[in-house]
C-alpha cells in the first residue's frame, strides 16, 4: 500500500500571507485545542502538511498549465477561452485568474508551513536531535522547492522566512536574484541534515540527494555552472552515486506500480482517496481530502478527457530524427504521447484507453482545433496503463526530479565550462537506455556550442511532458517571438514581460509594499 506521509494533519490552522486576506485564520503559535509543538506527533503532522501542499489544486493540477502548456511543447484547444489566452497565447486577461493565482498562493501556503516548522522545531525538547535535524532539513528543502517554482515563474516575489501573522503581512518584493540566493541558502543548509534514504514507511520525504539535485537545478537557472557541477556531482560521481541509476524500462518512470524507483530523486507523492470530496487541505474534513492529482482528465484525449492541454506535433518529429541501434523507433515516443501513431502501425492499432484511435469519434480537422484526430496528448501523467477512464484523484506520482534530468544537467554544466569531452559520457547513459547509439559514437568531436544544441534535443526526447521545458527555454535564453514558428502563441510573446507571470492583483491590493512585475 502506498505510504501517505501527508495524511496525518491534525486540527491546526495552516495559512499563508499570500492568500486571500479574507482567510481570517488564527496563528498556530497561539493556544489551540492541540498544542502541536509539545508532542512529537504534533510536530510531525506539521512536517507532513508541507507535503500535503502539492495536493492542492494549484500545485496538483494548474502548475502543469504554466510549466507545459505555456511553453512551446504544449498548447490548448480548450473550450475555455481564458485558458487559451492566459496559458497559450500570452494574452493575460485577468491578473487574478484562479488557475494561475492558485499556484502562486499554494506556494506561499507551503512556505508558511515550512516556516512554522523552522520557527518551532529547534526549541522542542520532546524530539531527539536526529529527528529535529531531519525536520529542519525537510522544511528548508520544501521552502526551497516552493521558492524555486516562484522564482522561475514569478521572479520578483516576497521572501517570507517566519510564520505569517497579522503583523508581518506587508512585505515588499525581492528580486529574482535574491530569491535564487535564498533557495541556495535553504538547500545548502538542508542537504547535510537530510538522510540519504528512508525506510518504506517514509518514502517520498526529502533526501540529501533531492536537496543537492534541486540546488544544482537552481544554480543552472542562474548560470552558475561550476556550482551546479559541484552540487550535481554528489549524485553522479560523489557520495550518492550508488543510490541512483536509470531504470531499464523508460516507461516505468511514469507508472504507479513503479514509483519511487532507482531513477527517482524526488516525487510528489499522490494516493487515491476513494471517498474524497475536496482538495483544500486548509478547510474541509481530512477524511474527504484529495490526496492525488486531478491533472489526468485535463490532458487526456477526448472522449475520456477534456483535452484542455495537449502537445505540439513538432515535438514528435524530434523523436523521429534518430533510430535505435536496431533500426527501431525511439521507445520514449510511445511513453510520452498518445496520438495517432503511438503504435508505429498507425491509428488502427494506436489505442486510447482501449479504443483504437480512429474509433474515438475525433474530427478530421487541424491539430489546433478542439477534438482533432491529429491531436497529440501528453501521456506521462495519465492512467491509461491501468484503466480505461480517468479520475480527478489519480494516485500516480509526479516525478519532479529524475536521475536522467540530473545526468543531462550535469553534462550541460560541464560543457558550459569547456569540459565538453568529459560531458559526453553522461549523455551516453541516457541515450543508451533508450536504445540509441551513444553520443560518443554517433556525434564525436562536437564543439561546445554544437554540444549544447544537441543537449537541447536530448532534453526534449528524454523529458518532454514532465514540466521542465519552460525552465530550459529560460535558462538557454530562448524565450522569444521566434518560437512562433513552432508554437503560434509565441507571436504574442513580449520580451521583458512574458518571461514572468503577473503577481495576483488581489495580493498587490492587500499589500501596499508589493509591486507588479515589469510590463504588467
Amino acid at each position: 500500500m502506498k505510504n501517505k506521509i501527508f495524511i496525518s494533519i491534525i486540527s491546526i490552522t495552516l495559512f499563508a500571507i499570500a492568500c486571500d486576506k479574507k482567510l481570517n485564520i488564527s496563528n498556530p503559535n497561539s493556544p489551540t485545542s492541540v498544542d502541536v509543538w509539545t508532542t512529537s506527533s504534533g510536530a510531525q503532522s506539521v512536517v507532513n502538511s508541507m507535503y500535503s501542499t502539492y495536493h492542492r489544486v494549484g500545485l496538483g493540477r494548474n502548475l502543469f498549465f504554466v510549466t507545459m502548456i505555456r511553453s512551446d511543447e504544449g498548447f490548448s484547444t480548450s473550450p475555455n477561452i481564458a485558458l487559451i489566452d492566459n496559458f497559450d497565447n500570452f494574452t493575460i486577461t485577468d491578473y487574478n485568474m484562479f488557475e494561475r493565482r492558485s499556484i502562486y498562493q499554494d506556494c506561499y501556503v507551503g512556505i508558511n508551513r515550512a516556516n512554522q516548522v523552522l520557527d518551532n522545531v529547534p526549541s522542542m525538547t520532546v524530539i531527539d536531535d536526529v529527528t529535529k535535524n531531519q525536520y529542519i532539513g525537510e522544511a528548508k528543502f520544501m521552502r526551497g522547492l516552493f521558492y524555486y517554482i516562484l522564482a522561475n515563474y514569478w521572479g520578483n516575489v516576497p521572501i517570507l522566512l517566519h510564520t505569517s501573522t497579522t503583523t508581518n503581512q506587508n512585505t515588499p518584493n525581492s528580486t529574482q536574484e535574491e530569491i535564487w540566493a535564498q533557495i541556495e541558502q535553504d538547500l545548502t543548509a538542508a542537504a547535510p541534515l537530510l538522510p540519504t534514504s528512508y525506510d518504506a514507511g517514509s518514502l517520498g520525504r526529502a533526501t540529501r540527494g533531492a536537496a543537492y539535485a534541486l540546488l544544482g537545478k537552481t544554480y543552472m537557472q542562474e548560470h552558475k555552472y561550476a556550482e551546479a557541477e559541484a552540487a550535481l556531482a554528489w549524485l553522479v560521481t560523489g557520495e550518492g552515486k550508488s543510490l541512483y541509476s536509470l531504470m531499464p524500462n523508460y516507461r516505468d518512470n511514469f507508472l504507479e506500480a513503479s514509483e519511487n524507483n532507482a531513477e527517482s530523486v524526488f516525487e510528489f507523492q499522490n494516493a487515491l482517496n476513494p471517498s474524497d470530496n475536496h482538495d483544500d487541505d486548509v478547510d474541509g474534513p481530512v477524511d474527504g481530502l484529495n490526496y492525488g492529482t486531478s491533472i489526468p482528465p485535463f490532458f487526456a484525449p477526448m472522449p475520456v478527457g477534456f483535452t484542455d492541454g495537449q502537445a505540439r506535433r513538432w515535438v514528435v518529429w524530434e523523436f523521429l530524427k534518430e533510430k535505435t541501434t536496431s533500426s527501431g523507433r525511439d521507445p520514449r515516443l510511445a511513453a510520452t504521447f498518445l496520438y495517432d501513431s503511438t503504435d508505429e502501425r498507425g491509428p488502427d492499432y494506436s489505442l486510447s484507453y482501449g479504443t483504437p484511435w480512429n474509433q474515438l469519434g475525433l474530427q478530421n480537422v487541424p491539430e489546433d482545433v478542439h477534438n482533432s484526430i491529429h491531436q497529440v496528448c501528453f501521456r506521462k501523467f495519465l492512467d491509461d496503463a491501468v484503466m480505461n477512464a480517468e479520475v480527478f484523484h489519480s494516485g500516480n506520482n509526479y516525478r519532479f526530479i529524475r536521475y536522467a534530468d540530473v545526468l543531462l544537467l550535469y553534462a550541460e554544466a560541464l560543457n558550459a565550462q569547456g569540459k565538453t569531452a568529459d560531458a559526453y559520457q553522461y549523455v551516453d547513459k541516457v541515450r543508451v537506455r533508450a536504445g540509441l547509439a551513444s553520443l560518443s559514437t554517433a556525434m564525436p568531436g562536437l564543439t561546445q556550442d554544437q554540444f549544447l544544441q544537441q543537449l537541447k534535443h536530448e532534453r526534449i526526447t528524454e523529458l518532454s511532458g514532465e514540466g521542465h521545458r519552460w525552465e530550459d527555454l529560460a535558462r538557454w535564453g530562448d524565450l522569444s517571438p521566434q518560437l512562433a514558428s513552432r508554437d503560434a502563441g509565441f507571436a504574442n510573446f513580449k520580451i521583458g514581460r512574458d518571461e514572468l507571470l503577473p503577481i495576483p492583483q488581489q495580493d498587490i491590493d492587500a499589500d501596499i509594499n508589493l509591486k507588479q512585475n515589469p510590463g504588467y
